[in-house]
């Protein structure tokens, strides 16, 4: 095998925007189907795709119905197999807050001044440096596997945590320090090449399939 067909070129992809996304839930692990606006997202993503003809050989998802949705949609129109559903792709785990609005939780749990990354996220979820290290095992669960090009369908803040662990920022004291933003269906473009252990991002945050007036 050459060099060139050892490298990883890795999508990471957000899901489309969910009935959680859209009435402000703490979503996390509870399961939120896509809205019909999550799936015309899907839609126009997977449509650009086939003009960009991009290709995958393999696409691992994570079972929340927001993510599972997203990529059937665009596996469909790719006419592409999902490999597996990974529940290490799956969002944070926002423990108790899970499935509350977002006002009446930050009123039952009120969030402290001062949180470390060690502290756990709505009493009993994962804390920040727990998400970091779930983050690091999917990506070495990745890079584990064959070289290839890999769509990855999973959600916001294990995303950013993955690109996290890519670029070396750990997790710092109330979530202050760089973020990566992942938009519904927005995506990073990585590719990584093993024999140097070298890293390119060639995209973050890339929604460029759909515009502002397509909100409407």
């Amino acid at each position: 095998m050459s060099k060139k067909d050892n490298r990883y070129k890795i999508i990471f992809l957000r899901h489309g925007e969910s009935v959680g996304n859209a009435d402000g839930y703490f979503q996390g692990q509870g399961d939120f189907p896509l809205t019909e606006r999550g799936k015309k997202q899907a839609r126009a993503l997977a449509a650009r795709w086939v003009d960009e003809k991009r290709e995958f050989d393999h696409v691992i998802v994570s079972p929340l119905s927001r993510a599972r949705q997203t990529a059937e949609i665009i596996t469909e129109v790719l006419g592409l197999p999902i490999d597996e559903f990974d529940p290490i792709w799956m969002e944070r785990h926002n423990g108790e807050l899970t499935g509350l609005k977002h006002e009446e939780g930050r009123r039952i749990l009120p969030q402290p001044r001062f949180q470390n990354p060690y502290q756990s996220f709505g009493v009993s979820g994962e804390g920040d440096a727990e998400l970091y290290l779930r983050a690091s095992q999917a990506l070495h669960s990745i890079l584990s596997r064959e070289p290839g090009r890999y769509l990855i369908v999973s959600h916001g803040a294990i995303l950013n945590n993955t690109l996290k662990a890519i670029v070396g920022i750990v997790p710092q004291a109330s979530y202050q320090g760089a973020q990566f933003r992942f938009g519904n269906t927005a995506f990073a473009n990585v590719t990584y090449l093993p024999y140097f252990h070298r890293w390119y991002i060639q995209a973050i945050n890339d929604r460029n399939h759909w515009r502002e007036e397509d909100d409407e």
